[in-house]
């Protein structure tokens, strides 16, 4: 059974944003998946209601689109994250089956929202990537649970570097923020980085 897909675009004022870097995600997704054809995101229309404002543009696909909506877009706010344990999520490509993530949210307890560990490694939230502010530049985990159109547009422009991080080295960091399609890095949620607002055992030891 071919597998569906997912592109969660933002459409500020009637303009679908960022549509290079869905389009290639698409054709790459399509083409390690081996899909015999896939959408031409270009051809989206957008209707009236979402000529004004911040909308969600959401299209499910196969080899071709199965689904299309537009919702207007809130940012959540995040003030606490939870660390949890991943490593039976595998989300390489953008699916609309997200149930293993939304199941892993509901661990979240007390905070916000949850901080994906993955063989080790921090990789994101259940919703987006993050970047770490170490006081001079912005860091993002080198092997995020889904590699972002945003993440993609970031590291292409400088603005994040991608390395490779562990849970250990959050001490190091001053600031985590929360960044994805809908929102930039500097709009979305961001949280100073302690063992109030990330529970995790690198600050137990300190």
């Amino acid at each position: 059974m071919t597998p569906e897909l997912l592109e969660t675009i933002c459409c500020q004022d009637g303009q679908l944003q960022r549509l290079n870097f869905h389009q290639n995600r698409v054709r790459s997704s399509a083409q390690q998946l081996g899909f015999s054809s896939y959408p031409d995101l270009s051809k989206l229309e957008v209707p009236d209601f979402a000529k004004k404002g911040k909308f969600k543009c959401r299209v499910t696909f196969t080899e071709s689109i199965t689904g299309i909506g537009f919702m207007r877009y809130h940012i959540r706010p995040v003030r606490r994250l939870k660390l949890i344990n991943a490593d039976h999520i595998q989300y390489a490509h953008k699916f609309s089956d997200r149930s293993l993530i939304n199941t892993a949210f509901q661990m979240r307890e007390e905070a916000d929202d949850i901080l994906m560990v993955i063989d080790g490694y921090l990789t994101d939230t259940s919703y987006a990537n993050v970047a770490l502010w170490d006081g001079q530049q912005w860091h993002t985990p080198a092997n995020p649970l889904l590699k972002g159109t945003r993440r993609a547009q970031l590291i292409s422009s400088g603005a994040v570097t991608p390395v490779l991080l562990k849970p250990a080295d959050l001490p190091k960091f001053k600031t985590i923020a929360l960044f994805n399609a809908m929102m930039g890095l500097e709009e979305g949620p961001q949280i100073s980085i302690n063992k109030y607002n990330i529970s995790s055992a690198a600050f137990d030891r300190g």
